[in-house]
C-alpha cells in the first residue's frame, strides 16, 4: 500500500495533482479542501489511499491524516464510492461532516451533491458510533454562513445548558438573517 508521499509538486487541478516522488510522477485525486491547503511548485506530503479496481489502481490524496480517515470511514458505508467520498470532502472539511453526523444532521448530509435522504440517513447509522469515537474537533467548527448559530450555541453551551438540547433548540429557531442575540432569545424561550 501506498501511504503517503513526499515530493514536488509537478502539476496542480482542482480535483487532481501530480507529485513528482525521485522522477516518478504518481496522478493523485484529490478534494477541494486539499487543493485550497496546497501551495504551488513545493514539496508536498500527501497522505494516500490506494483503491484497487478490476479496471484501474486509483491513488487518492489528502492533506491531513483526519480527511484520509474520514474518506476511509465514507467509502465503507453502502452506496458511497470513493468519487461521492470525494465529493463530500470537497463540500465540507472533515471536522463538519462529523459534527453532522454526531447531531444526526440529515440536512447537512443531504445538501451535498449526489447524496439522498436515504443515504444521508445510511452514513448517519454507519458512522455516528466512529464519529463519537474519532479525535475530530467538532467543538471548533464554524460553518460558512452560520457563524451567528455556533456564537449563539457557544453562548448557550457557556451559560450551562447540554450542547445537543441548545442544537436543537437552535435548529428551531434559526432563520438565515437573524442576530446571535435573536437566536439566544428565541432559544432560551426553547430551553
Amino acid at each position: 500500500m501506498i501511504t503517503h508521499l513526499n515530493g514536488k509538486l509537478a502539476e496542480k487541478n482542482p480535483t487532481n495533482i501530480v507529485v513528482e516522488c525521485n522522477g516518478v510522477g504518481y496522478f493523485v485525486n484529490i478534494s477541494l479542501n486539499t487543493f485550497s491547503g496546497l501551495g504551488s511548485n513545493e514539496a508536498v506530503r500527501i497522505y494516500t489511499k490506494l483503491i484497487v479496481r478490476e479496471d484501474a489502481h486509483l491513488l487518492y490524496g489528502f492533506a491531513t491524516l483526519e480527511e484520509r480517515t474520514m474518506f476511509e470511514h465514507l467509502i465503507s458505508v453502502s452506496g458511497i464510492g470513493p468519487n461521492t467520498a470525494m465529493i463530500m470532502l470537497s463540500s465540507l472539511v472533515p471536522e463538519e461532516i462529523a459534527h453532522a453526523i454526531q447531531v444526526e444532521d440529515v440536512r447537512t448530509i443531504q445538501s451535498i451533491k449526489g447524496i439522498g435522504a436515504k443515504t444521508a440517513q445510511r452514513v448517519i447509522i454507519d458512522l455516528k458510533d466512529k464519529m463519537l469515537k474519532m479525535n475530530f474537533s467538532t467543538e471548533n467548527i464554524v460553518v460558512q454562513n452560520n457563524t451567528n448559530r455556533f456564537d449563539a450555541l457557544t453562548a448557550l453551551v457557556s451559560l450551562g445548558f447540554d450542547k445537543k438540547s441548545a442544537e436543537k433548540a437552535i435548529d428551531k429557531v434559526t432563520q438565515d438573517d437573524d442576530t446571535v442575540e435573536k437566536i439566544i432569545k428565541e432559544a432560551l424561550k426553547i430551553l
